[in-house]
């Protein structure tokens, strides 16, 4: 499935709510933010009410497995500490 990758490129200010809520509803918080999304007929309706502020790329996506992952953590990667700062030693 054909994927876009969808880049605000003008700001919301001054414009109706209906399209501030749009852009918002895509994903997209500020200039220069971008999302990747499906391409799919709703989609493609949510950026034809707000084309005057996107950007549209298509990208190849095959499937879930083009959807970026998070790395697993490791513990090491923590500090050691679990979180909760630096631990003191009595000396």
């Amino acid at each position: 499935m054909t994927r876009l990758k969808v880049t605000q490129v003008r700001s919301v200010i001054h414009h109706p709510k209906d399209q501030k809520q749009t852009v918002r509803r895509l994903g997209l918080h500020r200039i220069r933010d971008s999302v990747i999304k499906d391409d799919r007929p709703e989609i493609r309706g949510m950026i034809a009410k707000v084309q005057h502020l996107v950007r549209v790329e298509e990208v190849p996506g095959d499937g879930p497995s083009d959807a970026p992952r998070d790395a697993p953590r490791d513990a090491k990667d923590e500090g050691g500490a679990g979180g909760r700062g630096r631990e003191r030693r009595s000396s």
